[in-house]
């Protein structure tokens, strides 16, 4: 700083104006002696350097400032120094001006080698050197995000740790760099508060007594106490004395070197004019250098004064936003702004006053002037002359010709970027979105008074209108095409829930999704799919917690509270001091929000069911009743090497609601009228997740904890009516539940009976296993939940002070307390597993022929297994499984695995048995899967009597070696109970598990591809993403776009649209 310094060729800079001392004991004429006899001393910068050379890069001392007595000023005595003349008629405007941006370049300079934290000189502080405004670089973010900050640039976690706002610095007040200390503090404060006793400094904009520039020194006065040593502004190293000439002065002895290249050895000083300094130090102080247009330009040989008229008087630059001064000189609107605030308020050319209310716009016919001056493109390639007004749109031209390109010519980043003052700004599309509002907040604002006033209210209209009138004035008529179609309802983007259709049916994570909607957006250059923003709106509509509803009565024990999305399953866990805390994780749905999400969801099926039954939309207001299928069952072993958080099991249960059925009994009606049945009641499509849970479902307490409420929220519901809003009135809706999708092992969890091996062989009668085995088919239905409650309140009292064995067979089975009510009746899946494996049983047993053998020992009984695979594999493709699923039993109970296995026995006769026992089976088997068995198979229902009968003596006679006092439970039920569940409910398998069964692969995929890889967050993604599978919304727009792929192609090549007329993809559905 010291060369730009002694650079200034005019009188003595270090004038007597700016020393002044409060405490003075010389007389007023001594004084005035001192002052002159000093200046006569003090040499000029010019003939320092001249006489010394270049042995010392030292300023001379500074005085302090001395008040002087009788109003006696620094003016009057530079009168007297300079013979009557004043320092203003001495020196001339031009020269202060001159003076005073020397003055600044060298406090900016200053400020750029010191940290803006602790003050130090960046160069003392080992380590590199941080921008302020920047933002954090990986290797910070990953050492915040290790101790829980996420914040994303240095403004924040300055704020936060050192108390210091930084937003608003400016280079010619505030340093724009830290230390490395001071960043170490900041990372050892994790962000968040710092352990270090760093001051801020307050930094002060430049005046004449600048600590920085002028630092402070010992006064003159002498006393008898050793003097102290006043600290210097920086304490800095020596340097070797050939080596100060381009050093800067900050204190009395000591010199700073600015950043750059390092010299050695004497340096000749090179003289630079004073023009060329001026240019420098107004590109320091405007940095408009990348935003206006330079006069060279210009493509004809213009008039020098001409074009000195089209000039930017600070910068040199051609008028951009141009302003009048009062004294008609014209600036950038920009640069003026910018040397006022640093040079004062006054006019650079004239040195009269001009503060920024002052200045006015240039006159028409000198901006129509300005606007049709010739330039030339500065692509080589181009060289066409365009006027200043449309270079922009010519420049911008060459950047949609240019798109595949990813890296812009630097000169027309030169001439697209507006600066508008203060530091050097990024592009308005390079920033963050925070940093785009914090930039826009003023004119989003105004917009926003704008259309409140004019246009209702409707700010995205107006915003729209102005991008498209900015487009066309751009000549941009592809873009603004595109934009118009898409305003009028015609574009070319898909639907918000189509986009989150296509994530939620493919699988796709977030970043998977995010990354092929840029891909897209990049080869078409159309916003073809919505971003994620986008879908998460749409996502919020179709979650339980988004519409608003009412109970009435109120349910008891349950919030009034509607914007109640996924909650902790273990909320309300009922727990004392000293019991452990729960080794599981629980997600779930509040039942009643997540009733009415399931109900919006089925808007559309309620409305079109109410005008297919005739019946008028005003009067159909109340008696409507909603039918639930519930299903819980296990999912087995769920382990996943990733993953972090508690231990918890390696198992999973599911609770699933589907709505079944939707009636209304109107007004002047007797008989309800069904207006909505769920088409596919056994589809992973229709049955939605409810609640999640790690937990081995053979766990009975921490189960029966989990879902405990559960079942207090479906109590409520039941004695409570729903207040509803759908098709635009509030409707009352009745619930009734019924808990039939559980498998043999859920119903005795749920009932309290004792497990599958029992000797109560029954859920649904009190037999025993022994009665079962001797008359298969003549039961009826018995048990029932009340009477499981009042059954294990003796088994608890035990009344009648019976034995162990009395009383177990007074309560049938019945041995812990029931607390869920499931609906008596057979699930149809594990139904069809159950009787599969029993029949693999006896396949084996068959090719052994253990009619014959009393006891086969277990090496022959492996035997005749390894046989039955090695068939089933070899003739029907069957591999052997080691636990039997719906699948294999689905190819298992055949016609043809029966010829099969034939093939193994030896006996003829047993063959035929084999062969008419699957033959009745396959008669029977319909009657219990068919969703409508009345409609579907009505021959196969009338003979179910006889066909069962049947099956019983085959299995009392042929294969009685097998079934002598023994009969398996599911094919008790099969034999037993299927005509009076039917009669009763008129169907088995439209509630069955089997959709609940089915989601089982949704639950591992999701977890795969779409949960965070956390055991604290992935049951809450899974479960969303889940829900959004089951949405009636999503399925119809996923089947209303099932050629989305040809849509897309079409969508990327325009021109193939008009040339195919048999497009099956209309914009106008969008």
């Amino acid at each position: 700083m010291a060369e730009e310094s002694s650079e200034t060729d005019g009188p003595r800079f270090s004038m007597p104006a700016e020393l002044q001392h409060p405490h003075s004991k010389y007389s007023q004429w001594k004084f005035k002696l001192f002052r002159v006899r000093s200046m006569e001393k003090a040499p000029l910068p010019s003939e320092t350097h001249l006489e010394n050379g270049v042995l010392s890069g030292f300023l001379p001392p500074v005085a302090p400032n001395i008040e002087l007595d009788n109003s006696v000023g620094p003016g009057s005595v530079m009168k007297l120094c300079l013979g009557g003349k004043s320092k203003e008629n001495v020196e001339g405007p031009g020269r202060r001006v001159d003076m005073k941006l020397q003055e600044m370049d060298t406090h900016m300079n200053h400020l750029r080698c010191l940290c803006r934290l602790c003050g130090n000189v960046l160069r003392k502080v080992k380590g590199p050197v941080h921008d302020v405004h920047a933002d954090l670089d990986e290797a910070s973010k990953g050492a915040l995000r290790k101790m829980g900050c996420k914040f994303t640039s240095w403004p924040e976690v300055i704020l936060k740790v050192f108390k210091v706002d930084v937003t608003e610095d400016t280079e010619a007040v505030h340093p724009l760099s830290f230390c490395h200390r001071c960043w170490m503090a900041a990372i050892r404060g994790g962000g968040v508060c710092s352990f270090s006793r760093t001051r801020v400094p307050e930094w002060k904009p430049h005046s004449s007594p600048c600590h920085l520039c002028s630092p402070k020194k010992p006064s003159f006065q002498r006393t008898k106490r050793k003097r102290r040593t006043i600290p210097r502004a920086q304490s800095l190293a020596k340097r070797t004395r050939w080596d100060h000439g381009n050093s800067i002065v900050i204190g009395e002895r000591r010199a700073l070197r600015p950043f750059g290249d390092r010299h050695h050895g004497p340096v000749v000083r090179a003289w630079k004019k004073t023009s060329t300094q001026r240019e420098h130090w107004m590109r320091n102080i405007t940095h408009c250098q990348k935003d206006h247009l330079s006069t060279k330009l210009i493509s004809e040989k213009l008039p020098v004064d001409f074009l000195f008229s089209f000039t930017c008087l600070v910068c040199d630059h051609l008028l951009f936003d141009p302003v009048q001064s009062p004294c008609g000189h014209l600036f950038c609107r920009s640069c003026i702004i910018k040397y006022n605030h640093i040079l004062g308020p006054h006019c650079p050319a004239c040195n009269l006053p001009c503060g920024p209310d002052d200045l006015i716009p240039p006159p028409k016919a000198f901006l129509s002037a300005l606007h049709s001056l010739p330039l030339l493109c500065p692509r080589g390639s181009c060289g066409q002359k365009v006027r200043l007004d449309s270079f922009k749109a010519h420049c911008v031209g060459h950047d949609l010709d240019e798109q595949d390109t990813n890296q812009q010519s630097s000169e027309l980043d030169i001439y697209l970027l507006t600066n508008k003052g203060g530091r050097p700004r990024q592009h308005l599309l390079s920033l963050t979105r925070r940093a785009q509002k914090h930039r826009l907040r003023d004119l989003k604002n105004q917009v926003k008074m704008f259309a409140d006033k004019e246009e209702g209210g409707d700010l995205k209209s107006v915003c729209l209108t102005l991008f498209l009138l900015a487009l066309r004035s751009g000549n941009e008529h592809r873009q603004a095409d595109e934009l118009e179609a898409m305003m009028q309802g015609r574009g070319f983007g898909l639907h918000p829930a189509v986009c989150l259709a296509i994530r939620v049916n493919t699988f796709l994570s977030c970043s998977q999704y995010h990354k092929m909607y840029r891909t897209v957006k990049a080869t078409s250059g159309r916003q073809i799919f919505q971003p994620l923003h986008t879908l998460r709106a749409t996502e919020k509509e179709l979650l339980p917690g988004f519409h608003q509803f009412e109970w009435q009565p109120a349910l008891k024990n349950v919030s009034a509270s509607c914007n109640v999305g996924i909650i902790n399953g273990l909320s309300g866990w009922a727990s004392s001091v000293d019991d452990s805390l729960p080794d599981t994780i629980s997600r779930r749905f509040r039942y009643d929000v997540a009733l009415v999400s399931a109900l919006k969801d089925l808007e559309e099926d309620i409305m079109e069911g109410l005008r297919e039954s005739g019946m008028e939309d005003s009067a159909c207001t109340s008696g409507f009743s909603v039918t639930i299928k519930e299903s819980c069952d296990g999912m087995g072993d769920v382990s996943e090497k990733h993953g972090g958080g508690p231990v918890v099991p390696e198992k999973a249960v599911r609770f699933s609601i589907t709505i079944m059925t939707v009636s209304v009994l109107a007004d002047d009606e007797e008989e309800e009228v069904t207006i909505f049945t769920e088409p596919k009641p056994n589809s992973e499509l229709s049955c939605k997740p409810l609640c999640l849970m790690f937990v081995d479902e053979s766990d009975h307490e921490t189960v029966t904890a989990l879902l405990g409420p559960i079942v207090a929220e479906r109590n409520a519901m039941k004695e409570s009516r729903l207040i509803l809003s759908i098709g635009g009135l509030p409707r009352s809706f009745r619930f009734y539940f019924r808990g039939t999708g559980y498998d043999e092992k859920m119903v005795r969890e749920m009932e309290g009976l004792e497990a599958s091996g029992s000797s109560y062989v029954c859920t649904l009668c009190d037999s025993s296993r022994a009665e079962a085995s001797q008359n298969m088919v003549l039961h009826s239905i018995t048990r029932s939940h009340h009477e499981n409650l009042e059954r294990y309140e003796i088994w608890r009292t035990n009344p009648f002070s019976e034995s162990g064995e009395e009383l177990r067979d007074r309560v049938k089975g019945v041995s812990a307390k029931p607390f869920m009510e499931t609906q008596p009746t057979m699930d149809a899946l594990h139904c069809d597993i159950g009787n599969a494996a029993e029949f693999y049983k006896i396949f084996q047993d068959e090719i052994g022929e253990v009619y014959r053998k009393v006891n086969p020992s277990r090496e022959e009984r492996r035997s005749w297994r390894a046989a039955l695979d090695k068939q089933l594999r070899k003739k029907l493709k069957l591999k052997p499984v080691m636990r039997m699923n719906g699948n294999y039993a689905r190819r298992l109970m055949t016609q043809e695995a029966v010829e099969v296995v034939c093939e193994l026995v030896p006996s003829e006769e047993r063959r035929e048995n084999l062969r008419e026992l699957m033959r009745l089976y396959l008669q029977m088997k319909p009657v219990w899967r068919a969703t409508y068995p009345a409609k579907e198979c009505p021959d196969q229902l009338c003979r179910y009597s006889f066909n069962s009968q049947s099956f019983a003596d085959l299995l009392s006679s042929a294969f009685k070696y097998r079934y002598n006092g023994k009969i398996p439970n599911y094919m008790h039920k099969t034999l037993a109970h299927v005509p009076e569940i039917i009669e009763r409910d008129g169907s088995i398998g439209a509630w069955a598990s089997e959709g609940n069964e089915s989601a089982n692969k949704l639950f591992r995929r999701f977890r795969k591809m779409n949960a965070r890889q956390s055991k604290a967050f992935e049951l809450e993604d899974v479960l969303k993403h889940h829900w959004l599978y089951t949405s009636k919304y999503l399925q119809k727009f996923m089947e209303a776009h099932k050629d989305s792929a040809k849509a897309l192609q079409a969508t990327i090549d325009p021109d193939e649209i008009l040339e195919d007329e048999n497009m099956s993809l209309e914009v106008n559905n969008f």
